[in-house]
């Protein structure tokens, strides 16, 4: 039972991340109708600007900020050097420019900072506090739910309550006709990007910490996972990336803790292949509405 709960928890912090990554790959899909496949190099490289800022100045606040704040520029760039001319006749376009992006970000990555790996301190301890005798969850933990609840809480309060949030989705899901009623349908767009690509920085600053380091590389099978989650919740839904999230993140524990870790990446393919059979849209991705 300890085990059963220390793995349950410990997959609920990894889905966590997942789903912030999740959802930075909604936001983009529901901004642009594209999948940025570079989205984890963009990450990796706003966590080598907070590496750079912390060993500069010995405070990993300061780097998470830096993260978040070079992420939001990163996305801007991206979207207006890049994106903005790539040329919509074939869903392919934005595909090879987003895997284009992606080789040309991680080749600069190792050519500035090189290919080892980096070791990143947490703001607080990894080690499990024991509650009753039972390990289950590190204050690194609480800080990762924390993180992630104030994401999903504020990418709420932006969409629901706020008329810069309105500008956004009717930018999305109308562009012309939001672009009549005043709306700049291209500044939307460039937000949109900046948005996904700081909530990417913190998830990526949240997860490399815990894993093997830094290095150019660090994100890439986070990355393939966070598309799952994506695809399993559906690219419409971000409630639907937070619920993913958390189930592949539990899903890959359990099958690492029970069964190996050379067998999490099947599991998470048999759910893929699961949802795509059964609800190609995904588990929790919007009702259309009919036309006849």
């Amino acid at each position: 039972m300890d085990r059963f709960l220390f793995l349950t928890v410990d997959g609920l912090a990894r889905g966590a991340v997942l789903a912030a990554f999740a959802l930075s790959l909604v936001i983009i899909w529901r901004a642009a109708r594209i999948v940025n496949f570079a989205q984890g190099a963009m990450a990796v490289a706003t966590t080598y600007v907070a590496f750079t800022v912390t060993s500069a100045t010995g405070s990993y606040w300061l780097g998470l900020a830096s993260a978040v704040v070079a992420g939001l520029v990163l996305g801007a760039l991206v979207e207006r050097t890049v994106m903005r001319f790539v040329g919509n006749t074939s869903p392919l376009n934005s595909v090879i420019a987003g895997l284009g992006l992606l080789l040309v970000i991680q080749a600069v990555l190792g050519m500035i900072f090189g290919n080892g790996y980096k070791s990143m301190a947490t703001p607080f301890s990894t080690s499990p506090i024991s509650l009753g005798g039972v390990s289950a969850v590190s204050p690194y933990d609480l800080f990762i739910f924390a993180c992630i609840a104030a994401i999903v809480a504020g990418l709420a309060l932006l969409f629901t309550r706020t008329s810069l949030g309105l500008r956004l989705r009717a930018a999305a899901f109308a562009p012309e006709l939001a672009r009549l009623l005043g709306v700049r349908s291209s500044r939307m767009l460039t937000l949109g990007w900046a948005l996904s690509s700081a909530v990417g920085a913190l998830a990526a600053l949240l997860i490399i910490p815990t894993e093997l380091g830094l290095n150019p590389h660090a994100v890439d099978t986070v990355f393939v996972y966070a598309f799952t989650v994506a695809v399993v919740g559906g690219l419409d839904s971000a409630g639907g990336a937070v619920a993913g999230g958390l189930a592949v993140g539990v899903v890959l524990s359990w099958v690492s803790g029970y069964l190996g870790a050379t067998l999490a990446p099947i599991a998470v393919l048999v759910l893929l292949l699961a949802v795509l059979l059964l609800r190609p849209a995904g588990l929790f991705s919007m009702t259309k509405e009919r036309t006849v």
